[in-house]
């Protein structure tokens, strides 16, 4: 494929992925604020701690199916595909079993009983999703974005008409519930309508599972590193925090989130794939072909960055009732600290794209570390308010051996991290000052 036709499609894919990020939060962002408005506050508390134990289980048993099948060279080969759908179908089985396994104990821990009954039956989500057809990953590999998209909102769509729907009739925890599991069944069955030439078939060959597990046993390691480090903060705030108070946290990680998850998909959808067309050149050449993206998509998350922990608390206070008031200091203290991640998904898949998945495992592994000591000492001291502060800074210690393996790769790109972030706080300062003197305070205000 020549390099004019690579960049056609990165810049294709790029726009599709904008667009379908920006529907998708807005479908998101609506039926929220109609959701907000038909269930109690404490039912999306609960359903963050459904979430997260679902969550936790699929990153403990991810052996990479997907990166493998964008990765490896037989990665459209029918063999390799119905080999790896096999064991994801499988994989999805063993996650319900957990889900059985583990809703007592739970339940127990967190003194709440409806989890005994609502992880069983949100895990069923386990299930579907291991029957979805290996056409995703391919899509993502020919790096045809616009189906992929349209695919995801689709999807999406009907999960939310039918959660709006059960709410008006029945406002209980169970339109959350029948919602996700609807979409589950939709998003497995269209799934295998999106390459009509190719029909997934249970297949098992020893060669196959060979390389899924040499190249999927870093994956696996990073991903269950990824859950401890990333969704402890969930864990550890439901047993310190009220639900009513984690819901609050929920909802002011949700906006604070959103510029990283615009850069994770458009690193994950269009600059992995882009990265290993280029894999096999060398370091200097395949490092300089990623500069230049990367850069542009730093500049605008800086510019994200800024509006949410300069003005994001008037963003809450708009959409939502006074009973959400104390989201908006906890908005910008998550949003500032999320940069140091944004740099790091920015360029770590590049070592994913070498095969050097490593790095990225032992970056999650001393971010959970990290997480481990210094939330419970941050809500020991200084309560809620230390708690929230130790999780906004948790990516330090993954950005931190992100770059320590870019350079040992001889893929740095250190010095546009240090100029990215110079440029995100003269940004910071220049709006927090426009904002005081014109009498608007300061977005921290709301903790006094």
């Amino acid at each position: 494929m020549s390099s004019a036709t690579l960049k056609k499609q990165a810049i294709s894919g790029t726009v599709w992925t904008i667009f379908g990020y920006g529907t998708s939060q807005s479908l998101r962002l609506g039926s929220n604020l109609i959701l907000t408005r038909l269930l109690v506050p404490e039912l999306f508390g609960l359903m963050a701690l459904v979430n997260v134990f679902l969550m936790g289980l699929n990153l403990f048993s991810d052996v990479g199916i997907y990166p493998s099948i964008i990765q490896n060279k037989r990665g459209e080969d029918p063999q390799f595909l119905n080999t790896a759908w096999t064991v994801q179908v499988i994989r999805g089985f063993a996650l319900w079993a957990g889900c059985l396994l583990i809703a007592f104990p739970v339940a127990q821990f967190y003194e709440e009983p409806r989890l005994q009954l609502l992880l069983p039956v949100v895990g069923l989500n386990s299930i579907f999703n291991g029957f979805n057809s290996t056409n995703l990953p391919i899509l993502q590999r020919r790096m045809e974005i616009g189906k992929l998209i349209r695919f995801e909102l689709g999807t999406q769509i009907i999960a939310l008409v039918v959660m709006i729907s059960w709410a008006w009739i029945s406002p209980s925890i169970w339109a959350l519930v029948g919602g996700n599991l609807v979409a589950a069944v939709a998003e497995m069955l269209w799934s295998h309508h999106l390459r009509k030439q190719f029909s997934q078939r249970f297949a098992w060959d020893k060669e196959v599972i060979k390389e899924l597990t040499t190249f999927g046993k870093w994956i696996f390691i990073s991903t269950a590193m990824t859950f401890l480090a990333s969704e402890i903060d969930r864990l550890v705030l439901g047993k310190l925090f009220t639900l009513e108070m984690l819901s609050f946290y929920i909802i002011a990680f949700t906006f604070a989130d959103i510029p990283r998850q615009i850069v994770s998909k458009l690193s994950f959808q269009v600059l992995y794939p882009l990265i290993v067309k280029y894999a096999s050149l060398p370091r200097q050449t395949l490092r300089d072909k990623t500069l230049k993206p990367r850069w542009l998509m730093l500049l605008g998350q800086a510019i994200a960055v800024t509006m949410l922990v300069s003005f994001g608390d008037f963003l809450i206070t708009l959409l939502y009732d006074a009973r959400y008031v104390q989201a908006t200091w906890i908005l910008p203290i998550l949003a500032l600290g999320l940069w140091p991640l944004m740099l790091s998904i920015t360029s770590d898949k590049a070592l994913l794209a070498i095969g050097s998945p490593n790095y990225a495992a032992w970056g999650n592994f001393y971010k959970f570390i990290y997480m481990a000591i210094a939330l419970p000492l941050g809500f020991h001291f200084y309560g809620v308010l230390g708690a929230v502060i130790a999780i906004a800074f948790n990516d330090l210690p993954f950005y931190a051996l992100t770059s320590y393996g870019l350079y040992r790769e001889k893929l740095s790109v250190f010095k546009q991290d240090i100029a990215a972030t110079l440029i995100l706080l003269g940004l910071i300062g220049a709006a927090l000052a426009i904002r005081y003197s014109l009498g608007l305070g300061l977005p921290l205000d709301a903790i006094l």
